[in-house]
């Protein structure tokens, strides 16, 4: 068993960060020059996305980035087969194809011969499989070694802690999926860098365990070799002396391609030795000295994150607070987009303890969603206070204690709250429209809350005299796409008080649930000071809800609630229309966390070569599903697709084009079972090495279109005797 370090988890916690912090920093004035950035900025040592002179690329903080999408994205590919010792690059390439919508999520479609990651997945789309797809054999020297297996390392270091043998290797076989050569040397040595620094704090001596896997004839290296030698000349201690010198030496102007891995490398190395032991003085000299600016702070970030821990992070400026832990991952996998660093902490470190042959962690707080249990960590909530008349402001803080099973929770503060207003405290569950502004990466997301899902959290009570009412809420997008909010039932809290709030959420009647969160009102006419300390929230099952267009025609975030995989989605007159130009598509919406229900729909196929209802959808490629095909007249078949098809159980069906099947698709444990017009079909027990345990529903067709009028999904997956 590999050793694991006693704070291994929280290290993780502030790589996560770390990365975090540093993509958004640098994203606003990505591609600046230095000197454009001192010209019109000057040194970057906090966010500037508010400010008028860059605010109209983006003034969002958090946003979608392939940095952060690709980082977190692909290390799924070892859950997803079991977390195998050797993962290799073909099933790197199969978590792409997996992950990816093409057009829509993770990447920058620039295409073929210009984005070397479009250029790679096309390659994988046609069947020529990783490391094939990222060669310099097959896409040339130019294309091959830009600087995208660098930009997502940071994940294969952070399942590797104090392995950089193993981080080198997994950075070596998910790089070559899209690049090769110098591209894919840089992103081994960042990624031993990264893992070694769980264990191993100077900077020189993490440097120099990640030489011993880059050749030595390498650019790379010769590149590391010159900064290290500037810097240890430079007895002013001057960065930007250095980076004049990386500059003439090795700047984007000498390198063909958008953005050459050499001279981003060749600034990573800069921010790492000139930042020393500070993550605020790194995170300074990444992003002033230019280039591209949120790759290079994002993995110098995670670097340093992980080296310093939570108090390097909170050395300086407060970075942490304006994050709140949000983050996107834009994939198929819809469910799983709207996120948090936590969340995908936990994810890292599960992963990182099973390839180590480690026992796995205890859920934190019984797996709630929500459990505030690393330090500082809001995971998304916020106070709601765009209504000074009516909502009353809060500050939030994660202290310790307040917890029944755990060690933290999330302090909610009020001074002089007073009758007739209320404080809201919400955590998202959705997007809003805002993030239709966000420049050059789309959002493919789910909601993560559903109409029929149980919520729970935990409160405890420390008030100054009086009492308050605290209930559970949602906003719900209306007929017009405003928020609105649904309540639960107040429950009156008196200092000392302890209490679980429960609610089944009810039917939004297709509207999507954007945040759940507390709402708090006074009940002494003189107003109450106090605290409530949310131990955790959470919520559990699959949904009792219909999936379908609703009644307003002026309502569009329903829609794009589905993750949209084919070439046309449109919403006519019989609900649902989905058409998929060529090939085999769908439309899907849900969670991982939906794991034993039935699905529903009244399918009429308008012409088609295949189409069908699934389940446990986990992305493109994999799911079960009840196809419908035109083979030897017709047939129904039952198939479990993990990227390869296979078929559980087939029977005849001579299907016609314009009529209306009623299909369903119960799943209970390893069981499915599938009905066609009231008729039971097929019962299935899924036997195999790893089945599908969870998922979303989605509506497939090939080549062809199909509509619906709804989709219904019901956590009641009985099955039939």
């Amino acid at each position: 068993m590999t050793f694991i370090p006693h704070d291994y988890a929280e290290r993780v916690y502030a790589g996560v960060l770390g990365k975090l912090i540093g993509v958004y920093l640098g994203r606003p004035f990505e591609g600046w020059t230095y000197e454009r950035i001192m010209k019109e900025l000057g040194p970057i040592n906090y966010y500037v996305n508010e400010r008028r002179d860059v605010a109209l690329r983006s003034h969002h903080l958090v946003v979608t980035d392939d940095d952060v999408s690709g980082t977190f994205a692909f290390p799924r590919a070892l859950a997803d087969n079991g977390y195998p010792k050797r993962l290799t690059a073909k099933q790197v390439g199969e978590a792409w194809l997996n992950y990816i919508v093409e057009e829509r999520a993770v990447l920058w479609w620039g295409g073929i011969g210009n984005s070397t990651e479009h250029t790679a997945y096309l390659r994988l789309k046609s069947g020529i499989p990783a490391p094939q797809s990222g060669s310099i054999e097959l896409n040339g020297t130019t294309v091959a070694e830009q600087i995208g297996a660098q930009i997502f390392i940071d994940g294969w270091a952070m399942v590797s802690p104090g392995n950089p043998e193993q981080a080198a290797y997994l950075a070596d076989q998910a790089g070559r999926v899209s690049h090769d050569g110098e591209s894919v040397h840089a992103a081994k040595l960042l990624a031993a860098m990264e893992a070694q620094a769980f264990v191993e704090r100077d900077v020189q001596k993490l440097i120099d365990v990640g030489l011993g896997f880059v050749p030595k004839d390498a650019l790379i290296r010769r590149v590391v070799n010159d900064v290290r030698d500037w810097h240890a000349g430079d007895n002013s201690n001057d960065w930007e002396r250095t980076r004049a010198l990386i500059a003439d030496r090795y700047g984007y102007d000498k390198f063909p391609g958008n953005c050459h891995v050499v001279p981003n490398h060749a600034l990573i190395i800069l921010a790492t030795l000139y930042g020393a032991n500070s993550f605020q003085e790194a995170m300074r000299i990444a992003n002033t000295a230019g280039w591209d600016t949120d790759c290079n702070a994002g993995n110098v970030g995670c670097l340093f994150g992980i080296r310093s821990g939570l108090a390097g992070l909170d050395a300086g400026p407060d970075f942490r607070t304006p994050i709140a832990d949000r983050m996107y991952i834009s994939t198929a996998d819809g469910g799983a987009a709207i996120t948090d660093a936590v969340i995908e902490t936990q994810s890292l470190v599960a992963a990182g303890l099973a390839l180590a042959g480690a026992p796995a962690l205890a859920a934190a707080k019984n797996g709630a969603r929500f459990n505030f249990n690393f330090p500082g960590s809001l995971q998304g909530f916020h106070s709601k206070g765009s209504s000074p008349a009516r909502l009353h402001e809060v500050e939030l803080s994660n202290v310790v204690g307040h917890s029944r099973t755990g060690e933290r929770s999330l302090a909610i503060d009020f001074r002089r709250l007073a009758p007739g207003r209320v404080a809201r405290v919400a955590s998202p569950t959705f997007f809003d429209k805002e993030v239709f502004t966000m420049p050059i990466y789309q959002l493919v997301a789910c909601p993560t809350l559903y109409s029929g899902q149980r919520v729970e959290c935990r409160l405890e009570s420390e008030l100054n005299g009086g009492a308050v009412t605290a209930r559970l809420f949602a906003s719900i997008y209306d007929e017009r796409d405003e928020l609105v909010q649904i309540h639960a039932d107040a429950q009156v809290l008196a200092d000392g008080s302890q209490a679980v709030l429960v609610w089944q959420v009810p039917e939004t009647h297709a509207y999507p649930i954007f945040e759940i969160g507390i709402e708090i009102e006074a009940l002494d006419p003189l107003g109450v000071d106090g605290t409530l300390y949310l131990d955790y929230l959470t919520w559990s099952g699959a949904p009792d809800t219909v999936l379908k267009r609703p009644d307003s025609n002026l309502s569009t975030m329903w829609k794009h609630a589905w993750v949209n995989n084919v070439s046309q989605f449109q919403t006519r007159w019989e609900g649902l229309r989905v058409t998929n130009g060529n090939g085999l598509g769908f439309i899907a919406q849900g969670s991982r966390d939906w794991r034993d229900y039935r699905v529903t729909s009244e399918i009429t196929p308008l012409l088609a070569n295949a189409w069908g209802l699934a389940a446990r959808v986990q992305g493109r490629e994999r799911y079960y599903a009840v196809m419908f095909d035109r083979v030897e007249g017709g047939r129904v078949q039952l198939v479990k697709r993990v990227h390869d098809e296979i078929v559980l159980a087939s029977e005849p069906f001579a299907w016609q084009l314009d009529r209306k099947y009623k299909v369903e698709l119960r799943v209970a444990g390893t069981c499915i079972e599938t009905h066609v017009d009231g008729k039971k079909m097929f019962t299935v027990r899924d036997t195999g090495e790893l089945p599908l345990t969870g998922g979303a529903v989605a509506l497939l067709v090939e080549s062809g279109s199909i509509s619906t009028a709804e989709v219904r999904v019901s956590s009641n997956a009985m099955l039939a005797s």
